[in-house]
């Protein structure tokens, strides 16, 4: 029987993460900060919560949660209690509500971990109340009263069963009564003053708690949405929370990627799958290690006729040319100094110059996308946040 040679794994030399890395998110904690202490200061004498769901909207819970704890947030939102455990272990003292309310027979782990759960059923409150008897004393909970959005939240109907059955609340602590904004990135919509005039109305018919309405937009909408706690999530990430906001929110994220080779390409030559964009003089383009597996929607291809979205190097737009692929983009450099425009330079493709909202408009979609899709396989550079 011949014997087979055993093959070690190569040694991988030690190396910056980022050298190799087709691109770096950085995320400025500094300017998160501020943005959460903007808020905190208009919301003023309401609290100021801080929603930190799917992974702090993509730029990472373990870092972003405890920079708002040391801002003085003490509060958070998530959507999962999976997402609630998690930063259970990160702030052992946080107030933690989830979203998405209470599975069957989660009860016991709510408790365990001192999580509480937002009820959003008036099925959910008898189930959280009949635990909270068995445990043998009351457990703290909000309740989610749907006063528009026809989502998550107990119609009027359920809140006048629930509000007929006073043991309920003997049973439960009421925490918090809270409800959710359709329109709050439309200031003017009127839709807005409705479901405040509503929410405020229905929760008179539950017992007293402290009352939360406003989301970022709704922040912005003025001191009488605020009542006792506001609950910012984008804004707190850079993004802009409503239409025409006059408050620039601070650049919290920016997403380079580096370019992989420059070529001159002919007039009269295509460029990427599908040749959807044609080179009408001689061009140089640049290929870029991003692609829609990395958040940058294929909906930013730019064929003939498309007015591109611009990457930035330096000073100087770099319009997208053709379609977006898997990994890779083309941009046009034509107009960039070559000693910018080179292999391994790092071009911007979201931040200061290149914000969300662009991106989002360009791509038919919102803020919050772009963020939560934040590339995976770029190297993460964190900055700002320590006391």
């Amino acid at each position: 029987m011949r014997e087979e040679a055993e093959t070690a794994s190569p040694e991988i030399p030690e190396h910056d993460p980022e050298a190799g890395a087709p691109g770096i998110v950085t995320i400025d904690l500094d300017a998160l900060i501020a943005n959460y202490c903007y808020l905190r200061k208009l919301a003023e004498p309401a609290e100021c919560a801080a929603v930190v769901k799917a992974d702090a909207y993509g730029l990472g819970i373990a870092k972003v949660a405890p920079a708002l704890w040391g801002a003085g947030c003490r509060t958070f939102y998530v959507a999962t209690l999976k997402e609630a455990c998690s930063l259970r272990d990160l702030l052992p003292d946080a107030t933690i509500y989830v979203f998405d309310g209470l599975m069957p027979g989660t009860a016991a782990i709510f408790e365990a971990a001192n999580i509480r759960p937002v009820l959003n059923s008036a099925e959910e409150i008898r189930e959280w109340a009949a635990h909270c008897r068995s445990a043998g004393k009351p457990l703290p909970a909000g309740i989610h009263i749907d006063s528009g959005m026809n989502r998550l939240g107990l119609p009027e109907a359920e809140i006048e069963a629930v509000a007929s059955e006073p043991a309920l609340f003997d049973a439960l602590e009421l925490s918090l009564v809270m409800s959710h904004l359709a329109c709050s990135d439309m200031p003017d919509h009127p839709k807005n003053e409705a479901q405040r005039a509503r929410f405020d109305a229905l929760r008179k018919r539950l017992p007293h708690a402290p009352a939360s309405l406003a989301n970022s937009g709704g922040i912005m909408l003025g001191a009488g949405y605020h009542f006792d706690q506001v609950r910012p999530g984008i804004a707190l990430y850079g993004g802009q929370p409503a239409e025409d906001a006059e408050h620039r929110f601070e650049t919290v994220v920016t997403l380079e990627s580096r370019i992989l080779q420059v070529r001159t390409s002919p007039a009269g030559d295509t460029i990427g799958y599908g040749a959807t964009r044609h080179i009408d003089t001689p061009a140089r383009i640049a290929t870029i290690a991003c692609g829609y597996a990395d958040g940058i929607s294929w909906v930013l291809s730019a064929g003939d006729g498309k007015p591109p979205l611009n990457a930035f190097l330096g000073d100087y737009p770099a319009p997208i040319m053709g379609r977006v692929s898997m990994d890779l983009i083309t941009l046009d450099v034509t107009g960039v100094p070559e000693e910018l425009a080179r292999r391994g330079a790092l071009v911007e493709l979201i931040g200061p110059r290149v914000p969300l909202e662009l991106i989002a408009d360009f791509a038919s979609t919102v803020n919050y996308e772009i963020l939560t899709n934040l590339c995976r396989r770029a190297a993460r550079r964190y900055v700002g946040g320590k006391s």
